[in-house]
């Protein structure tokens, strides 16, 4: 019963943040929300069981991804005052729109949530199922998967997330250092 209540309470936060995300013009409200949403979101999934997803979405979501949206907003501020409140942009619209349908159609041939006719629940599942605790001594099986049959490909991945975060950070240094006035090529500052 505890757990219906907790899960209805988090549905209802994520619910109403989403809302006020929606709803919210200033845009340095909206990235705390995300943050706020993404937060909640990992609490879900440990309510789930699913730490290592939990952990991912949080420090993705609520970390990263909050960090580069403020410092996005830092940068561009100048730029965000300058254009006009009210215009729509049709070009926008159209291609978020048809990304959405092709989307939307692509899941159509998606087999239905635990079909045990699905390929996945024939020939991956089972193996996983029978073999990764007697295999690695991992009780949970999506940690035993990502930890170890799949260890490189999640070092691989954080590799490219790493290397993705370090180019956005000389991106916004280098970004900010051309737009710091008052000073020359020689780092002094003109008198």
């Amino acid at each position: 019963m505890i757990d219906i209540v907790i899960d209805i309470t988090l549905l209802t936060f994520l619910a109403i943040t989403a809302v006020a995300i929606v709803r919210i013009t200033n845009l340095f409200a909206i990235i705390m929300l995300f943050g706020i949403f993404s937060f909640l979101s990992a609490t879900m999934f440990v309510v789930m069981d699913a730490v290592d997803v939990a952990f991912t979405e949080a420090a993705v979501g609520a970390g990263i991804s909050t960090v580069l949206m403020l410092a996005t907003i830092a940068l561009t501020k100048d730029q965000n005052e300058k254009q006009s409140v009210g215009r729509i942009s049709w070009l926008p619209l159209a291609v978020v729109t048809l990304t959405g349908t092709a989307l939307v159609y692509g899941t159509l041939d998606i087999p239905a949530f635990g079909d045990p006719e699905a390929p996945a629940q024939k020939h991956v599942a089972p193996y996983y199922i029978e073999r990764s605790v007697p295999e690695t001594g991992v009780p949970n099986i999506v940690t035993a998967v990502l930890a170890s049959y799949r260890g490189f490909d999640t070092l691989g991945e954080v590799f490219v997330i790493f290397t993705a975060g370090i180019a956005v950070l000389l991106l916004i240094g280098d970004k900010r250092r051309k737009s710091t006035p008052g000073r020359n090529e020689g780092g002094e500052n003109d008198a």
